[in-house]
């Protein structure tokens, strides 16, 4: 147990990343596999996951991002909610939010696992959607969620403060 909250606590956003380290193709895909696992409305899984790893797309990514340093990361995951997939069964809440978690589980889930892996990562949310979605070629019916770069840290940052928990948790007997 110990080990999983030791993951927890070790994982960084880090924008910074090894330019000679690619990720290990057997470590990407025990990422992947992880984050397929993460739970999800009705086991529908309504999401698609997206391994971008040609450097011209990734600059592409970066563009679609305004940030720079995604282009860096040897590998960006792109998470996109399937909604139809979830109004299929759950109508519009379906679509309107549970394949929207669906794919920020997998997200979290492939954000640990990347830190279990032994490298670093960060969550991307601030992007063009329109812009991407037209860089990706994606369906109609993808929504991308978030960005996930991943690589091996070229920089260890201070941990960020967190609010405490009585601010956050209300506990009601």
């Amino acid at each position: 147990m110990w080990d999983f909250f030791r993951t927890v606590r070790l994982r960084h956003s880090v924008r910074r990343y090894q330019p000679d380290m690619p990720v290990e193709e057997g470590k990407l895909h025990a990422i992947l596999e992880t984050a397929i696992a993460a739970p999800s409305a009705g086991d529908l899984q309504a999401y698609r996951i997206i391994a971008i790893t040609h450097p011209d797309l990734r600059q592409q990514i970066a563009v679609a991002a305004n940030q720079d340093f995604i282009a860096t990361a040897p590998v960006v995951l792109v998470f996109c909610a399937e909604p139809g997939r979830s109004e299929q069964k759950y109508g519009q809440r379906g679509h309107d939010l549970f394949a929207i978690q669906d794919a920020t589980i997998a997200a979290a889930y492939a954000q640990l696992a990347v830190v279990a892996a032994g490298m670093a990562s960060t969550w991307v949310g601030q992007f063009d959607p329109t812009t991407l979605r037209s860089t990706l070629d994606l369906d109609n019916d993808l929504e991308p969620i978030a960005l996930l770069c991943i690589g091996y840290p070229d920089e260890l940052p201070e941990p960020t403060p967190r609010r405490h928990m009585d601010e956050i948790v209300e506990k009601r007997d």
